[in-house]
């Protein structure tokens, strides 16, 4: 069922360790560039992790359908779609929405959604394909872009964190892809946080993620010359109904054990600062611009960020 095991501590149930490591820089930069989701095994738990269905849709999916209809958006590309789960909420919305991921394994599971909904309003019209960031202009056949651009494009779930450079060269092609007023939709881990006290955050924010499967997350934070270079997280899922009985397992405080799968991913420690000058040099300082926290404007006194989602229309 699944086909591989990520070594990772031993720390409290959803806590986190950190370890600063240095290690080779032709190593550690090609491991940060492969397919992390090539083997299968995070897109197998996957909606075991984010809690996918109807509580988060209701919730996450108002938050971002609502942010889409402020700036009347009508077509979406959603370049780092996954399973699928926030194109099928797009597509459930009326959104007119093309779908691409670098990695088939994730896809595969868009895939079959679309074909078991494909009676449903807007399933049949949603496109999905392979492609690539650096060039957004040979994604898979099954994908055409609109020649007037898209009103929206959405890069979420920490995904654009996945990429270790080039940086500014995907955002740059996320900009020509959009319409004139058209925005891109992006976010990020608070890896200001995670830099800085070697944790996740400690948040209430279940937006994300409100899978109750999630045993435990490990950080470690990846140096060079004691310049943090990457942030790998190990993730431990509860798979309990869902094993094949090959998975390790753990024991909880009352005693009992329960099977875990996990998966490990990294990622490149964008600061907030850093996004957004990154941004600005793309689509220029006078691009309209606004920077949420967990999808709000601001947070509760003395609440944690989990994630920063960074809004930016092209003029």
């Amino acid at each position: 069922w699944y086909q591989r095991r990520v070594r990772g501590s031993a720390v409290g149930k959803e806590d986190c360790g950190c370890s600063s490591l240095k290690r080779d820089a032709t190593q550690q930069s090609r491991g940060a560039s492969e397919d992390q989701y090539a083997d299968g095994v995070a897109a197998k738990v996957w909606e075991l992790y984010i809690g996918a269905g109807s509580s988060r849709t209701e919730e996450y999916g108002t938050r971002l359908t609502s942010l889409l209809a402020q700036y009347n958006v009508q077509t979406v590309l959603d370049a780092a779609a996954g399973t699928g789960v926030d194109s099928v909420l797009l597509v459930e919305a009326g959104f007119n929405v093309n779908s691409i991921d670098a990695s088939d394994r994730m896809l595969k599971y868009a895939h079959k959604v679309r074909w078991e909904r494909r009676k449903d309003p807007g399933f049949d019209d949603w496109k999905i394909g392979e492609g690539n960031w650096l060039d957004l202009t040979k994604v898979e056949d099954t994908i055409t872009h609109p020649e007037s651009g898209y009103d929206a494009v959405i890069c979420l779930g920490n995904s654009f964190a996945h990429l270790p450079s080039q940086h500014n060269k995907a955002i740059s092609n996320f900009y020509n892809v959009l319409s004139p007023g058209g925005i891109l939709l992006i976010d990020h881990r608070n890896f200001d946080y995670i830099l800085e006290h070697g944790v996740l955050p400690n948040s209430n924010s279940k937006l994300y993620y409100q899978g109750d499967r999630i045993h435990k997350i490990s950080t470690s934070v990846i140096r060079i010359d004691n310049i943090p270079s990457r942030i790998e997280l190990n993730y431990e899922i509860d798979v309990s109904g869902f094993s094949d009985g090959s998975e390790e397992r753990r024991k909880l405080d009352d005693g009992t054990e329960i099977p875990v799968e996990q998966f490990q991913l990294s990622y490149y420690p964008h600061t907030v600062t850093g996004f957004q000058g990154m941004l600005r040099e793309v689509f220029g300082e006078k691009a309209r611009y606004t920077l949420l926290k967990d999808w709000l404007p601001e947070l509760e006194d003395e609440e944690i960020t989990s994630y920063y989602i960074h809004v930016i229309q092209k003029l």
